[in-house]
């Protein structure tokens, strides 16, 4: 696994041992960034499920401005570290060893992008959004990026929150949903 574009292009990152967390593989990685390329310079993106931290790594690599990387375990908090290093990007990360509730109720900056990449077998997404859809640093500008297993259980979960689908991909087993928290008058809509 590697940084694929930006400052680190090409740098090669250490990954977490065994089959707890599942990287993102570096075909669907890259077609996610050429998807938002264009809204990553100067962004605050949020990798909340972040293994190795490649994700976040990526965005500040490309140009985000910051990237707020968050798992709670404390192996993976250790190769994030270890990235940081060999990437030389440490004044741009802030890293959160923590439950994602609990980070994303820390945060304090409005979030331009939000990527949601937990293990597959869990309700983890739907409570992420649950959190999210209701925060004062989600706009309805912020994109939020999904990688799950099953698009029609996502779809299923997620029905009734206050985002609409702007995009949807697929990359063998994994599916990247694309998101934005809905305009206001829509929501009343919605509601009715």
């Amino acid at each position: 696994m590697r940084i694929i574009g930006g400052k680190a292009r090409g740098t090669k990152l250490y990954t977490l041992e065994g089959t707890i967390t599942r990287p993102t593989l570096d075909r669907v990685k890259e077609s996610i960034f050429n998807i938002i390329q264009n809204d990553i310079k100067g962004s605050i993106f949020l990798d909340l499920f972040s293994g190795s931290g490649a994700i976040g790594l990526e965005a500040v690599s490309r140009g985000a401005q910051k990237a707020i990387l968050c798992d709670k375990s404390k192996k993976a908090i250790s190769i994030i570290k270890k990235n940081i290093e060999k990437t030389h990007l440490t004044e741009q990360i802030e890293v959160y060893n923590m439950d994602f509730e609990e980070c994303i109720k820390k945060i304090k900056n409005n979030l331009d992008i939000i990527y949601i990449d937990p293990p597959y077998q869990t309700n983890y997404i739907q409570k992420s959004l649950q959190i999210l859809q209701n925060s004062i640093f989600v706009t309805e500008k912020t994109k939020i990026i999904l990688e799950t297993n099953s698009e029609e259980r996502i779809l299923e979960e997620t029905k009734d929150l206050k985002f609409e689908i702007i995009d949807k991909r697929k990359y063998g087993i994994a599916h990247i949903i694309f998101l934005q928290k809905m305009p206001e008058q829509e929501r009343r809509h919605v509601g009715t």
